[in-house]
């Protein structure tokens, strides 16, 4: 399974951005896809996650109501919708990849993508 993520940049707080998550290879289904980043010096958390039909979607407290998390599995793509953002924002964003359903452990995740850069300024 490959994983390969866009769409970070520098913003400014109050912006927004869209991260983008391209998969490829997955031989096991349903599977779930989920976010994370990792400020420096931080451990890496879980941002949000969101399983294989969509129905059911998890938002860290510090996103809820800012970020939306999406997918298509038609073009085995996910998103990540970030409005309001805040300098508490910055960090290096990741996509996931698990069997089954979501989750907010990073160790749960198979499959890791490359990492993408969001930086927000004040």
């Amino acid at each position: 399974v490959q994983l390969q993520a866009s769409g970070g940049g520098l913003v400014q707080a109050g912006g927004s951005l869209r991260l983008s998550c391209a998969a490829s290879g997955h031989t096991f289904g349903p599977y779930a896809m989920a976010w994370f980043r990792q400020a420096p010096g931080k451990e890496r958390d879980s941002v949000a996650a969101v399983s294989w039909s969509g129905a059911s979607t998890y938002y860290a407290d510090s996103v809820k109501g800012r970020f939306t998390i999406s997918r298509d599995n038609n073009k085995n793509m996910v998103y990540l919708q970030m409005n309001s953002m805040k300098p508490e924002d910055t960090a290096v964003y990741y996509c996931a990849t698990k069997r089954g359903g979501p989750g907010t452990v990073p160790l749960a995740y198979d499959y890791w993508g490359q990492g993408t850069q969001v930086t927000v300024s004040s």
